[in-house]
Order: structure tokens, then sequence, then C-alpha cells
């Protein structure tokens, strides 16, 4: 775990706030069911019911919200309407409604394109709130927190952001090749300032966050969550006997630099990798990404060794994962990445880049190893250490499960988050007014971001 001069207001892993006798604050809010309003601009819970256009903003609101109607609390989950036919609301489970808000045209719209419709949404979400105000909002995403932030100010309802992925560190490692709106890096630092608590997924975010300017004691670490029952350890189809098997899973896209595992392929001759992620396997052909990593394979000459499976479905990922002797994932950067606690979840080390979200998910000498970003020699050293001795391997395995059933199950994870909602409404019943005048002037500020 990385190490900062600074520390957020907690790492939530506090009981359960029901039954903890020292949580303080009035009996109602201890105990009595919270109305919670989350709002997913672009990413929609109901997607992984597809799964094929899922990301993990998907399945994080989909598996929070799930966990959080499973303690007893009311979620509605707020996300832009992109087809003409949906309904006004699903319900996604017993105590979890989605309702989708018409903000610019009924039509998929790419997520940096969605910037100018972020103040007709947040329009919608006064509208609805007026008539019955949540008792929390959780936005997640950036330009969720832009169209909640004026809607929470008008209700006077507590806010917390999320922002899963900062444009700070996208412009950092993309550069030129960044598509974030021009105001992204603006806007999140507003938010940020502005918003009751942001709840980061990871400590390298409020390393983040600090260096912008947000006050370390506002940030709460809660982490992204696992299903420890659907990932779980067990048999998986084997490889090649006597070659050791390395899995690499991820969307094709070169910072989650596939590339460098080719490299240090060259530096073990009894390895072979699988590379699961991108489109159908018949699609790949015509993938920019699959293609340049086939050329990167043939001329370094471990083509042989290498298999690219394209998507692989949710109910198949546990299998392949434990097919694997070794998971490795290697980007550049890495917000929070959640392919390292499914691993873990299945009772696999993990060699990951010390990056994000991985300096914290992956214990070093204890459930993987890690390395520097984009070092192929580094990689090829720590893959031959876990190579030469199977049983710290599967030791490695058996404390990763252990860590991610206490840690990262969405039960857990669930806890955390209510932990911090009851403090930020609790917080927010005590002020003598709201909102303070920084977080009325960037409400005003968001409502004017289309111009």
């Amino acid at each position: 775990m990385s190490s900062h001069p600074f520390r957020p207001r907690s790492v939530v892993t506090d009981p359960d706030p029901v039954t903890d006798p020292d949580t303080g604050g009035a009996t109602d809010l201890q105990h009595r069911p919270l109305d919670i309003a989350m709002v997913s601009e672009h990413a929609s819970p109901l997607a992984v019911l597809g799964g094929q256009d899922a990301g993990g903003q998907n399945v994080h609101v989909a598996e929070l919200a799930r966990a959080l109607a499973a303690r007893g609390h009311r979620v509605r989950v707020y996300t832009r309407r992109d087809a003409a036919d949906l309904p006004e609301r699903v319900a996604l489970t017993e105590g979890v409604e989605v309702v989708h808000v018409t903000a610019g045209p009924a039509v998929e719209i790419g997520k940096d394109e969605l910037l100018p419709h972020m103040p007709e949404f947040g329009r919608r979400l006064t509208e609805q709130w007026t008539a019955g105000p949540p008792d929390v909002v959780h936005a997640h995403f950036w330009m969720s927190g832009v169209a909640s932030l004026p809607a929470a100010r008008e209700t006077r309802t507590p806010l917390l952001q999320t922002f899963h992925a900062l444009g700070t560190v996208k412009r950092r490692h993309q550069g030129s090749r960044d598509t974030s709106p021009a105001e992204r890096i603006a806007l999140e630092t507003e938010l940020g300032r502005a918003v009751d608590t942001v709840v980061a997924t990871c400590t390298d975010e409020v390393a983040e966050l600090v260096a912008m300017g947000v006050p370390a004691d506002r940030v709460t670490v809660v982490p992204c969550g696992v299903d420890v029952d659907h990932f779980s350890p067990g048999a998986g189809a084997r490889g090649e006997p006597g070659r050791l098997r390395l899995l690499s899973v991820g969307r094709l896209v070169e910072r989650k630099g596939v590339d460098t595992v080719l490299r240090a392929l060259v530096e073990l001759p009894d390895c072979e990798l699988l590379v699961a992620g991108g489109p159908e396997i018949a699609s790949l052909g015509r993938d920019p990404e699959a293609v340049r990593l086939r050329f990167v394979a043939a001329e370094l000459g471990v083509a042989d060794r290498v298999r690219m499976l394209g998507r692989v479905g949710h109910d198949d990922m546990p299998g392949l994962l434990r097919s694997a002797d070794v998971v490795v994932a290697t980007p550049w950067y890495e917000p929070f990445g959640i392919v390292p606690i499914e691993a873990a979840a299945c009772g696999r080390p993990v060699v990951g880049s010390a990056v994000g979200g991985l300096l914290d998910t992956v214990l070093p000498g204890r459930t993987g190893l890690l390395v520097p970003p984009r070092d192929p020699a580094a990689l090829a050293a720590a893959v031959r250490e876990l190579a030469a001795d199977p049983d710290r391997r599967a030791a490695m395995g058996r404390a990763a499960r252990e860590r991610a059933v206490r840690q990262y199950s969405w039960a857990s994870v669930a806890r955390a988050t209510e932990a911090v909602y009851r403090e930020v409404r609790r917080n927010a019943m005590g002020e003598a007014a709201r909102p303070g005048p920084d977080g009325t002037r960037a409400a005003a500020r968001m409502l004017g971001v289309a111009g």
C-alpha cells in the first residue's frame, strides 16, 4: 500500500453501524432504512444484464445498490434515457428501482459528449427531489456530480461523490489523446470541494484529490467490491503440462499494458499467456488493439504461446480465472481495477503494476507481487519468482481469497458505504444552515456548464 503525508478521514472498515454501540447520533438515524438516490448518468445498472456493454461503473452501481437494498434500504438509480422505448422506471431487484431521466435526445451518446445535457439532467432531478427528497444522494462519475450538485443544494440533500476515474490522471497518461471535455478537471476540482464527502475507491486516489485542493478530511476510502459467491475458488481447465499459464483480463486498450506482458514473455519460455477482453473472438481481426498486440507478439517471436480469447462472459469468467496459475494486471494507470479482486476471490495470486488501486488490492509477498508499470524485465522476474515456488503461489491464493471475502465482498462494501451515508446525514442535520457559500456558487456554475 502506498504511503502519503496525509490521511483521509477514514478507510472504512467500521463495525455495522446498526449494531455498533459507539456510532452515536439519534436512534432513528442509526436504525431506520435510508432513501438513497444514486446518480449514474452514462452507466446504467441495467446494462450488466446484457453484459456486453457493461463496464466497471455499471457493475459497481448495480451491485452496491443490490447490497444496500439487502440491508433494508430503498435505492433509486437515476441514469440518462438513451432509447425512446425505455420505461420511466424499471425494478432491478427488490428495493432497487432504475429511473430513466430525459436529458438530451433519447439515443446512445458517447460519455465524452454528454456534458451539454447535464444541466437538463440536473433540472429533472430537482423536479423529482423537490416532491420527495431522498436522505442522501450518491453521484457516480464526475458528470453525475455536475447534474446532482444543483439539485442536491436546491433540495438541501447531502451529496456524496465517487469519481471512479479522475481527469488529472487520464490527462497525465493520455495527453493529447484524452477525449474528455476541456472543462473536466476544473469541474472535478469544484465538485471535490463542494460536495459533502468524496468517497474514493483507493488511497492513491486520495493523493490525487489532495493535489487538486480537496481537503483530505473530506475524503473517505471505500473500495469497490466483488461477488465472492460467483468468484470463488475451485477447479479450472488447466493449460499445457509443464507450462505456467498467465492470464490478462481487461479492455483492449493500450493503457492496460498487455504489450508489457508480451515483452516479458520473451524471458519466460515456459509460460503461456491468455488474453481475455475486447470484442467477440470472431471480431478480433477488426479490433485495432488486438491487431497491434498480435503484431507485437509475432515480432517478439512469442505468438505461439499467446491466445487471444476476445470477450468472455460474466458466467464464464470465474472458470477462466481458476484456470490460470498467475493473473497479470499491468496497466500504466488504474483508478481501482476490478480484475485483481476477482482473481483474489478465485484464490489466484496477482502480479500487477504498482499503480492506483492495485497498491491497495495486492499485498506484495502475501497475495501477489507488484512491479513498476511498463517494465517487462521486472514483470518477468516476478513471474519467475512465483513459477519456481508452487507452494508459495498456493499460499498467496489462499490469503487473497480470505482478504477478498473480508474486505471486498459487496456485503462489506455496502456496510461501509452505509456508515458513510449515516455520518454525512448526521453532520448535515446538525448544521445550522445549508448550503455553504462555496457549494452554492459551485452549484450555480454547474447549471451553466452547457454555456
